[in-house]
């Protein structure tokens, strides 16, 4: 039997979209599932402002009645006005070992994208850079965290078979946490510090967090700014992301760098690695769900990275070093072993630089794909390839 594509239209098919990969990997050690009442919020259009700006069709594919694979199409409006590339996305792309399945789903996306008036598309990315990013191409006997998505290595294989071809790669890294900081990086932290008369926030709660909250978004928008596939987080997308992820953080692993002036200069949140408190709970918060995320915050060996920023009239003047060291004597405190960084651009030397203080290993990197719709690209795109 053929396969069948269908366009998602209703809760009962969004709630089969969710729930699909749970399907596809229930027998993968390394997957983490997502939470189920988060995802099904992200890709509603009554709830997730991302829709307000981003034409989006959803689709699943069947093969003999059963769910085989899935793939969201993307118009997002600020990215093609502020990058002047009428390019579309596709993300929350799974799929079975099955060539005839990815080609089925990447050409829907492809066509709907085309009538639409866009030139290329590339992904998988999301709504925005808080959403996940990139096929998994090393790493696949690696635990995944709870912000990327997993995938089965024949993934690139069938995107490559269609056409599609290299964007942009991030690396991520395991770094071990020492007993003890290097003493030439505890040199450089302390210098900086005095040097540029800066201070670290103290915080005894969630709530001490908030008079800051907008000037670390202001820094994600205005550093992120020239990164690959960027758009600005607007107001409404910041409530919705903090309303995500404020439940999981840990304002004692929150670092906050202040200058003279008591204004953000850096930040880091970093939050005890919840992988295997998601996958026992199994995308689900009740009724075991939340005792593993609280089991997690007690006992754990593993801290993951999440959100970095570093104001740009301060870039490259050693301020990372301060912020870091500030976490790392926070993390030593609790007997924390390894932290997982998360993604960062393979050309990040900066973050590369910083830990190679530490023992580390490049374990993972994912890549965004790219494909043109059309015959012959315009010329300034051109000139880019």
């Amino acid at each position: 039997m053929s396969i069948q594509i269908k366009e998602v239209t209703n809760k009962q098919e969004l709630k089969a979209f969710v729930m699909f990969p749970l399907e596809l990997y229930k027998d993968c050690k390394y997957f983490v599932p997502q939470l189920i009442s988060q995802e099904m919020k992200t890709l509603d259009k009554d709830i997730n402002p991302s829709f307000e700006v981003c034409e989006t069709k959803l689709w699943l594919a069947y093969k003999e009645g059963k769910v085989v694979g899935r793939i969201a199409g993307i118009i997002h409006k600020p990215f093609i006005e502020k990058w002047g590339n009428r390019y579309a996305r596709f993300g929350w792309f799974d799929i079975i070992d099955n060539e005839e399945v990815a080609t089925a789903l990447l050409q829907t996306a492809e066509n709907w994208a085309g009538e639409s008036g866009m030139e290329a598309i590339h992904g998988p990315l999301g709504f925005t850079d808080f959403d996940p990013e990139g096929i998994l191409i090393e790493g696949f006997s690696e635990l995944s965290t709870i912000v990327e998505r997993y995938n089965y290595p024949y993934y690139a294989c069938y995107l490559e078979q269609n056409g599609y071809y290299k964007d942009a790669d991030w690396v991520e890294y395991e770094v071990e946490i020492p007993a003890k900081l290097p003493e030439k990086f505890l040199k450089v932290s302390d210098f900086v510090q005095r040097k540029q008369n800066l201070k670290i926030a103290k915080f005894k709660s969630l709530s001490d967090i908030m008079p800051y909250v907008d000037e670390i978004f202001a820094i994600i928008n205005n550093i992120y700014g020239l990164m690959y596939g960027f758009t600005p987080v607007g107001e409404k997308q910041t409530e919705f992301y903090l309303k995500q992820y404020l439940k999981l953080v840990n304002p004692e692993f929150v670092s906050v760098v202040l200058d003279k002036n008591n204004k953000v200069v850096a930040f880091g949140v970093t939050m005890p690695s919840y992988s295997k408190a998601f996958q026992k709970a199994n995308g689900k918060l009740f009724p075991l769900g939340f005792y593993h995320l609280r089991k997690a915050n007690k006992k754990n060996d593993t801290i993951d990275m999440y959100f970095i920023g570093i104001r740009p009239d301060f870039a490259n003047k050693g301020v990372l070093a301060v912020m870091f060291s500030d976490i790392a004597r926070k993390l030593i405190a609790k007997g924390y072993k390894k932290a997982e960084t998360n993604v960062e651009f393979e050309s990040n030397e900066k973050m590369q630089n910083l830990w190679s203080y530490f023992e580390r290993r490049q374990h993972k990197r994912r890549r965004s794909y790219f494909k043109y719709l059309v015959s012959k690209p315009r010329g300034e795109d051109a000139k880019m390839i």
